[in-house]
């Protein structure tokens, strides 16, 4: 339930400023109810990630990570996290509109299709021709 109007975002009625400031169980009260069950029982490892987080940032390497069910939390606002999508990293970049949602969302595992011509063979009247 994010609203956002102009450029002063608010989520719950709590800024950007306020919201970096709260701790991560006190932010899992503002979530909906499934992801505050999610934050409050990944709690351990969603710190754990945001101290990893920032121990890269310290060496100035890329935060990469398979943990696609993370729930994002305030911590993590600003970060830019590559996130594994089965074939490759996604770099995306947290912002506070994304707050709540899980990281997967963000990193797309089905590509877009595109079709090209269709071959010899693969319709039934195609395969009848001869091939020269």
């Amino acid at each position: 339930m994010a609203i956002q109007i102009g450029k002063d975002f608010k989520y719950r009625g709590k800024t950007e400023e306020e919201l970096k400031e709260l701790d991560t169980r006190e932010f899992a009260k503002l979530l909906k109810s499934r992801q505050r069950r999610t934050v409050l029982r990944q709690f351990n490892v969603i710190e754990k990630f945001i101290e990893r987080c920032n121990k890269k940032i310290e060496k100035k390497k890329p935060i990469r990570t398979h943990l696609r069910d993370l729930v994002i939390v305030p911590k993590m606002l600003g970060m830019v996290i590559n996130i594994y999508n089965g074939k490759a990293y996604v770099g995306v970049k947290i912002t506070a509109e994304m707050l709540g949602h899980r990281l997967g969302e963000f990193s797309l595992t089905r590509g877009r299709v595109q079709h090209g011509t269709p071959g010899i063979g693969a319709t039934r009247s195609s395969a009848a021709m001869s091939v020269k």
